[in-house]
């Protein structure tokens, strides 16, 4: 069965929930959300490191240089206190389109 593509806007709703468990090197994020969704969603290093940019810049993650488990130098990304509000607001956001695409489905 072909992977879907993620839902517009919740790439950062994803990593931020991810990283809500400590911080993570980019690889281990991408394969943290695959191991959650059962293999079913899969994050590309060129959508992960555009929206970890992303993320730096608005302040809603830190990072730091470190060695992977692998004995690798790979960059650690933690959530800041910023951005443990930005999840909220992600969760609520897409929690209320849930409901009304749930909505229109039952109703139409």
């Amino acid at each position: 069965m072909p992977q879907p593509d993620l839902l517009p806007g919740t790439l950062f709703l994803l990593i931020l929930r991810v990283l809500d468990g400590g911080p993570l090197h980019g690889y281990a994020i991408a394969k943290r959300i695959k191991e959650c969704s059962q293999d079913c969603l899969s994050v590309e290093e060129g959508s992960l490191y555009p929206a970890l940019n992303r993320m730096l810049v608005k302040g809603w993650v830190t990072a730091q240089w470190g060695l992977s488990e692998t004995n690798r130098k790979a960059r650690f990304y933690e959530l800041t206190p910023d951005g443990r509000k930005q999840l909220e607001a992600e969760k609520q956001g897409f929690d209320r389109m849930v409901s009304a695409i749930q909505l229109v489905l039952e109703t139409a």
